[in-house]
């Protein structure tokens, strides 16, 4: 790996307490590369070969099965994916690829295994990582369990809203037949929940999004940090 990558890694807080002589070995073996936007990085299925590590640009987690497909998650800058499986030696349960030109740090799986066993801190910020995912996979399952496709627009647009500073005004993150797979309905059921929030002040522009009733939107979304703060 190029030494100019280094301190972004090292600064993910999987590896920042790593002793440094292990954090070294653990990169000697890894290198970076660069994607143009939509190629496949792993697909579903496959062996755990290397833990990924998205440097620049995004990436989509995404599933397929009997000829449908959906989206999982989106990993952005400095961010691994998918460490349970590198973990675990197991396959992959969801396939990658990028939504814009991106570079990948690739480390093989084989060394986070071993280094896994030898370095306490990185075991320790493994596990915490682990129980982070695990809390995101199950405040998403109860998104799509609890509320109407309508209420799950609305949480969604005050959290991108929040993402993107705060102000009344912002863009989607990406194309709306990918926002409605990220949220579980068709592209038909999303074009009717935007027509729905115009009553609660909501207005939609292409990809542009205009809260014109903030307390309007809240007494309705009603967000809920055990769903809707990912940090919690």
């Amino acid at each position: 790996m190029p030494e100019s990558f280094i301190p972004a890694v090292r600064d993910i807080h999987l590896f920042r307490d790593m002793d440094a002589a292990n954090f070294d070995s653990l990169m000697r073996a890894a290198y970076v590369q660069n994607f143009p936007p939509q190629i496949e990085l792993i697909t579903e299925g496959e062996p755990s070969d290397f833990l990924h590590v998205v440097l620049s640009g995004s990436v989509d987690l995404f599933a397929s099965w009997n000829r449908r497909e959906t989206s999982m998650a989106t990993v952005r800058p400095v961010s691994t994916f998918i460490l349970a499986a590198t973990i675990r030696e197991a396959p992959y349960l969801m396939s990658a690829r990028t939504l814009e030109k991106s570079r990948i740090a690739l480390i093989p799986s084989q060394d986070v295994r071993a280094m896994f066993l030898q370095d306490a801190a990185f075991a320790r910020a493994i596990v915490a990582e682990l129980a982070l995912a695990y809390r995101f996979l199950v405040k998403a399952h109860k998104d799509i369990k609890l509320r109407t496709s309508l209420e799950r627009l609305a949480n969604y647009l005050l959290r991108e809203q929040a993402r993107t500073g705060g102000a009344a005004e912002f863009e989607l993150e990406f194309e709306k037949r990918r926002l409605a797979s990220v949220l579980g309905m068709t592209p038909e059921n999303l074009s009717r929940a935007f027509k729905g929030l115009a009553g609660y002040g909501v207005r939609v522009r292409a990809n542009r999004i205009v809260i014109e009733d903030q307390a309007t939107l809240m007494r309705f979304a009603r967000p809920d940090p055990l769903i809707d703060d990912p940090l919690s």
